[in-house]
């Protein structure tokens, strides 16, 4: 039993580890992302790459990563919940439920998305509120201070649930294909071609793993499809998130309203896709770094 017991701990940390090291990847393209994503004054007139140059001139180097040490914070536990919950709800699924095929895996992933989302959202939320913040402008001093003001301001503890409802909502299918395709395309490519694609497990050389430059490109490739799939309520969230701090915020309530007022006022492409292709050169590493800093840290931990 210690051993078991210690495994959960494993499993966490190892889940925990590689939500930091893609986050950390990608930090710079977040901060851009949710400034363009909410129309920013400062940058609104701005594309992907100009923002990118412009924000260390305005704010310095480090403004790329305004909010990260928040985002850490949320992302190590968030990681972990996901990465272990994945797991016991695959086993759950394949025992309880008789479920197998590769279905259990996108019935896991799903469920473990909305698990880790809802354990984390209100450190996402103050995430999100300080890398909105522009230098010269700050309404929250940190993150502690960001916590205290939505709690007492925002009508206490549900001010921190805002935006939860597209949030869960999108992650489903973003966590579910996400999950589904990596597992998917890891065994049918051990399946079929072990020894151009697999090694033998540092752990345990009776499990094969992919190489890592596959796995890489596996979680890459589950990365896109997964995002193009939830993109859409990804934008919401943030509205809704923001709302206090946009203009026409008593428009976007609920979800639905959310996504009929920004289809109506900029489109498909320029508002429910807006910041897309930012977001594959975002997600795509990060999904790849994800997967394979896990598959390492299993091995590393003798999880397999």
């Amino acid at each position: 039993p210690a051993r078991r017991d210690f495994y959960w701990l494993r499993s966490f940390i190892a889940g925990g580890v590689a939500g930091c090291c893609a986050k950390t990847t990608t930090a710079p393209l977040d901060r851009v992302k949710i400034l363009l994503q909410a129309h920013n004054h400062h940058y609104k007139h701005l594309g992907v790459f100009s923002t990118l140059c412009a924000v260390p001139k305005k704010e310095g180097y480090l403004g790329l990563y305004k909010g990260n040490g928040a985002m850490m914070i949320r992302i190590f536990p968030y990681g972990a919940i996901q990465f272990m919950a994945f797991d016991q709800y695959k086993k759950v699924i394949k025992k309880q439920l008789g479920i197998s095929g590769h279905v259990h895996r996108l019935m896991a992933g799903s469920m473990a998305g909305i698990t880790a989302v809802i354990c984390t959202y209100p450190l996402d939320m103050v995430r999100v509120r300080l890398a909105f913040q522009v230098k010269g402008e700050h309404k929250y001093m940190g993150i502690i201070h960001a916590f205290k003001m939505i709690y007492t301001k925002e009508g206490g503890f549900s001010g921190f649930y805002r935006g939860l409802m597209p949030t869960v909502v999108g992650m489903a299918p973003y966590a579910g294909f996400s999950f589904f395709t990596f597992g998917t395309l890891k065994s049918i490519g051990l399946a079929h071609a072990p020894n151009l694609l697999g090694r033998p497990s540092l752990d345990n050389p009776d499990v094969l793993v992919l190489k890592t430059h596959v796995n890489l490109l596996c979680g890459g490739i589950a990365g896109a499809i997964a995002q193009t799939i939830s993109y859409p309520l990804d934008v919401t969230r943030r509205r809704m998130q923001l709302g206090a701090v946009l203009p026409d915020s008593e428009k976007c309530l609920t979800m639905v309203q959310t996504l009929k007022y920004v289809y109506q006022q900029h489109g498909i492409r320029r508002g429910l896709y807006r910041g897309l292709s930012l977001n594959y050169i975002r997600c795509i590493p990060s999904q790849a770094v994800a997967f394979t800093t896990y598959e390492l840290m299993k091995q590393f931990l003798h999880l397999n």
